[in-house]
């Protein structure tokens, strides 16, 4: 029967719940009197029975004005007993009124006061009922994956009550590190101490545990995403409180926890005089504008009004996705997206000219170690040639600033990418050197989270597909930093320096890519299959060493370095190649290049970059190769 009148339209509802406090007003009055009188009815009364049917001409008007009949009875919360309390307390004045005017003086005055609390009960007691009725009814109907929320503040409220109104999750239990919280309940679900999660977990079948800590330091989150890692079972969080300022908080802000939140670090405040120097009332051109960093460079400067942003990219589509993004969020960006190759010098100029570029952010590499070791010309040409041609290009046409994307794989370079990013740096040192009037600058950092070359991608996409995870050596390890985290002090590093300069960027601590992994499969809620645990779900497999791979990367050549006035930007002091010696060097690469004599060309790279040794499998790799 309930479910066929929950089937009705709003307005029938509404129509049926005006009818029953139709029915419990009088009811109410009459319990009131006779409790009053003892169970016994008073005579004096029976002309004025017609008092017990007035109640509903005015509380039910009351009601409908204090807005009782839009609450919707399945998302009631507690404050409609406030509704309730104020519709009831008028309707019991406005009944005071009356008896007054109609001189019933053998109404028992007690007998209004106990009709009060009766009306209160009914009215109120009503929709609690009906609300667990529905709710009941919603739960067989559609049963819902158990949850624990960790965080019972506002963001963790607001969730709540979001994921009860939705028909996907049902809140289980807070979670809280504050012990005040405790034992406390929030719309029926109660606040625990973080050490009963295990229990917790087992106790409610939770399936997930979602983390409604938004204002909370990376620190901090990252520190209770350890903790959880234990429990074998899926976290999601909310965005940062910034996201939710707009909107509040909805079940679709819900996302996977990401290998990022255990990595990432809380970011140091960044120098507004830095991040504004070289873009504020300036023209500025990102080359390879639509990659991983390229594209993080142009969100970060289109927040600190460019005269006008240039996006350099050879490819259509990455080009068109990032004109898009940055179109819909900064409409009034000027903006200019271009198409073309960072090796071909008339095209560079024209643009460079046209628009009066002043800083020059170079981001367009081939950068995957496998790859460029298999197309080892290729690789050359377009981050050799390709940075010597764009900082060529920037000199004739008297470009302010110029700042090179490097690498920490040009450091002691192992392959051809590392040692060709290395040869990039070293051109600009020596265009410096010859009394440039562009100031040349190169930043080197580490792997960045999420980036196309990334392992993260690739580990995510193989824990979705079932496994295994493959990891090239146990071993290895990597330096790993936020793309947004990159961009930002990338933009503050190329600001210093007189030209010439080599930054370092403060990547952290290492990170064992097996560790990596298999924090990756727990925050999937899923284990890792190995001899400890043979009925595990992913196994991680061993394919060894790829050409040209370094089991550890480096950022300094030397020790030789010295601090900025940034506490995550180092300078390092290393050795540079006089002009002539670059020159000719240079000369000879183009040359094998164009003959696409990989041989020659990897001889040049040994003998210009003095510390490049490669693998083995590096050297038999290029024997092979003429491309």
């Amino acid at each position: 029967m309930l479910e066929k009148l929950l089937s009705f339209s709003r307005h029938h509802k509404m129509a049926l719940l005006a009818l029953m406090d139709a029915l419990l007003l009088p009811l109410a009055l009459w319990s009131a009197v006779v409790l009053r009188l003892g169970g016994q009815w008073d005579p004096k009364l029976t002309p004025y029975l017609w008092i017990f049917l007035m109640p509903p001409l005015w509380a039910i008007p009351i009601f409908i004005k204090l807005g009782l009949y839009r609450a919707v009875l399945k998302y009631l919360d507690d404050k409609i007993i406030y509704t309730v309390f104020v519709g009831v307390t008028l309707a019991v004045l406005v009944l005071q009124a009356v008896i007054q005017m109609a001189a019933i003086w053998a109404m028992p005055r007690a007998a209004i006061i106990i009709f009060w609390v009766f009306a209160m009960a009914y009215i109120g007691g009503s929709r609690f009922l009906l609300r667990g009725l529905v709710r009941r009814i919603d739960a067989v109907d559609a049963p819902r994956e158990h949850v624990i929320i960790y965080g019972a503040g506002y963001a963790g409220v607001q969730l709540l009550l979001a994921l009860q109104a939705g028909p996907e999750y049902r809140p289980m239990a807070f979670v809280d590190d504050n012990p005040r919280l405790w034992r406390k309940t929030f719309r029926g679900v109660a606040v625990h101490n973080p050490a009963e999660l295990s229990q917790l977990v087992n106790s409610t079948q939770a399936k997930c545990i979602l983390l409604a800590m938004p204002s909370a330091s990376l620190g901090r989150q990252r520190e209770i995403l350890q903790a959880l890692e234990a429990l074998r079972i899926p976290i999601k969080r909310l965005p940062g409180m910034a996201d939710l300022v707009s909107g509040g908080v909805t079940v679709e802000e819900l996302k996977e926890v990401d290998i990022e939140d255990l990595l990432g670090r809380d970011a140091v405040p960044p120098q507004a005089e830095l991040l504004t120097r070289n873009i504020r009332d300036k023209v500025v051109m990102v080359t390879g504008a639509g990659g991983s960093i390229g594209s993080e460079l142009v969100r970060q400067i289109a927040h600190h009004q460019p005269t006008r942003l240039v996006l350099f990219e050879q490819s259509e589509y990455a080009l068109y996705s990032i004109e898009q993004e940055l179109r819909q969020h900064h409409p009034h960006l000027t903006l200019t997206p271009l198409l073309g190759s960072v090796t071909d010098y008339q095209r560079l100029c024209q643009v460079m000219r046209a628009f009066n570029v002043a800083t020059v952010y170079h981001a367009a590499a081939y950068k995957h170690v496998p790859m460029v070791e298999h197309n080892p010309i290729a690789g050359i040409v377009n981050n050799v040639f390709g940075t010597d041609t764009t900082a060529r290009a920037a000199e004739s046409c008297a470009v302010d600033t110029f700042v090179l994307i490097s690498t920490d794989k040009a450091v002691r370079p192992t392959n051809v990418m590392g040692a060709s990013k290395r040869l990039a740096e070293l051109t600009l040192q020596a265009r410096h050197a010859r009394g440039s009037k562009t100031r040349f600058v190169m930043v080197r950092f580490g792997n960045v989270l999420g980036s196309s070359g990334s392992v993260v991608p690739l580990f995510r996409n193989q824990i979705k597909a079932g496994g295994p995870i493959t990891l090239t050596h146990a071993d290895i390890t990597r330096y790993f930093m936020t793309i947004p985290e990159a961009a930002q002090l990338v933009i503050q590093a190329g600001a210093m320096g007189d030209g010439g300069d080599v930054f370092v960027l403060d990547m952290g601590e290492p990170v064992r890519i097996i560790d990596l992994a298999r924090r990756m499969v727990h925050l999937s809620g899923l284990e890792v299959k190995d001899a400890a645990h043979p009925h595990g779900d992913i196994e991680i497999v061993i394919t060894g060493l790829r050409p040209g791979e370094k089991l550890y990367e480096e950022l300094l050549i030397g020790d030789n370095v010295q601090a900025t006035a940034h506490p995550r930007i180092r300078r390092a002091q290393e050795y540079r190649l006089a002009t002539a010696e670059i020159n000719f060097i240079l000369d000879r690469l183009e040359n094998s290049c164009q003959q696409q004599d990989a041989i020659g060309a990897f001889e040049c790279l040994k003998e210009a970059v003095h510390e490049f040794k490669a693998a083995a499998k590096t050297q038999d790799w290029v024997q092979q190769s003429s491309y």
